[in-house]
C-alpha cells in the first residue's frame, strides 16, 4: 500500500517539473520571438589611398586573399571562382574548417570607387543569407571605407544572438579585415 500512496505523489511531482520546464521554454520562446528580426553590422576605417586603388582590392575576389580576415584561418580552404574575373556577376565559393564554414559570395553591384554590394550565402555551419557592402568615400588623400552586413534573423538566429554577440564577433572580423585592407592598399605595388 505504501507504494500506491507514493506513486501519485511521484507522478504529481513529475507533472509539476514537466509543466515548469514547458513554462520556462514558452517564456524563452516568447523572449526570442520579440528580438529584432533585422540586423546590421558596420565598421569603418580611414585608408591613405585613393578610392579607385582600394576598390580594386575589393572588386576582384581573387585579391581578397591579401586582406580578408578569414583567408588565414584555414590555409587548406577550398576556393572556387565563377563568372567574370571581377565586378558584377563574379562569384567566390569556399569550403573550409569550422572557423570559416562553407558558403558563396556573389558580387551583385559594382560602382567603381564608390560601392560594392555582395550577396552572402552561408551553407555551413548554418544556412543564412545576408547583404554585405563596402562603400568608399574619398576626401583628399584619404578614403573612408565602410564595411557593413545586414539581413534578417530567423528564430534560430535570434536565439543564437541571445547568447552570442553577433555585432562583436563579425565586427571584430570586419575591423581586422579593414586593417589588412589598409595595409594592402597603402603598400606600394611590388613591396
Amino acid at each position: 500500500m505504501a507504494e500506491t500512496k507514493e506513486s501519485p505523489k511521484r507522478f504529481s511531482l513529475l507533472k509539476k517539473i514537466l509543466l515548469g520546464i514547458v513554462g520556462v521554454l514558452l517564456v524563452f520562446a516568447g523572449v526570442v520571438a520579440l528580438q529584432p528580426a533585422e540586423f546590421r553590422i558596420v565598421r569603418s576605417a580611414k585608408i591613405s589611398a585613393p578610392a579607385p586603388a582600394i576598390f580594386a582590392h575589393v572588386n576582384d575576389f581573387h585579391k581578397w586573399e591579401a586582406w580578408s580576415p578569414w583567408e588565414k584561418r584555414d590555409p587548406a580552404m577550398k576556393k572556387t571562382f565563377e563568372g567574370p574575373g571581377a565586378g558584377t556577376g563574379a562569384i567566390y565559393s569556399w569550403a573550409g574548417n569550422d572557423e570559416v564554414g562553407e558558403g558563396r559570395m556573389t558580387l551583385t553591384e559594382s560602382r567603381p570607387a564608390e560601392l560594392i554590394r555582395i550577396r552572402l550565402d552561408f551553407l555551413k555551419p548554418f544556412a543564412s543569407t545576408s547583404t554585405t557592402e563596402l562603400a568608399f568615400k574619398q576626401e583628399g588623400s584619404v578614403t573612408d571605407v565602410s564595411w557593413s552586413m545586414s539581413g534578417r534573423k530567423d528564430f534560430m538566429s535570434k536565439a543564437f544572438c541571445m547568447f552570442m554577440n553577433m555585432d562583436k564577433m563579425v565586427g571584430t572580423d570586419f575591423e581586422k579585415g579593414l586593417a589588412q585592407l589598409k595595409t594592402a592598399a597603402e603598400t606600394p605595388a611590388g613591396k
